[in-house]
């Protein structure tokens, strides 16, 4: 069973993420679905997940777990935190069993906020993968604004790939949020 709700709304829960998850990361980052479009070719054991699950101790990065009840669904976080700038990139995935759901859109939506509201983020970060139309989507559906391109940025299949840079600033977040 997943962690204690640390954030939520009527449809999902953010909770801390537990070694009891570790079964569930396991087999959704070793799906294809999950691993091309996050650009991570590298398999991962449940060896090292259970390694990084229980090791996780403070650092510049913030992981939860995803979840509609005790049912976990995915997984999101902020990486890279810079306290100085204010700025975090934010990253996540939905197992492939819960697409079209909306939960990917109501939970980076309940974490932009808590980024912004209580981490006191100036600006949020993604970097997605341009063959990746669902995630690009949902970005732009909440208030991200597409700032840059990195050509050929990533390898995923045998092709280079070019990396489509996002950013939303917390003023941008509360303005859209007051109309």
């Amino acid at each position: 069973m997943p962690g204690p709700v640390f954030l939520s709304n009527e449809h999902v829960s953010l909770r801390t993420v537990e070694a009891e998850d570790c079964s569930f990361l396991h087999e959704a980052i070793s799906s294809p679905d999950i691993w091309r479009p996050m650009h991570s070719a590298k398999p991962t054991t449940l060896k090292e997940i259970r390694d990084t699950v229980e090791t996780d101790g403070p650092s510049s990065s913030v992981r939860l777990l995803i979840a509609d009840g005790s049912t976990p669904v995915g997984l999101l976080g902020f990486s890279d935190i810079e306290r100085t700038a204010g700025v975090a990139t934010i990253s996540y995935w939905i197992h492939p069993d819960h697409w079209g759901t909306g939960y990917g859109t109501e939970a980076v939506e309940l974490f932009v906020e808590y980024g912004f509201e209580q981490l006191g983020l100036h600006k949020v970060v993604a970097e997605v993968i341009d063959f990746n139309e669902v995630s690009k989507h949902l970005l732009e559906k909440i208030g991200f604004v597409e700032e840059g391109r990195q050509r050929e940025q990533d390898f995923v299949d045998g092709e280079y790939h070019d990396c489509v840079l996002y950013g939303l600033l917390a003023s941008e977040w509360r303005d859209q949020r007051r109309s």
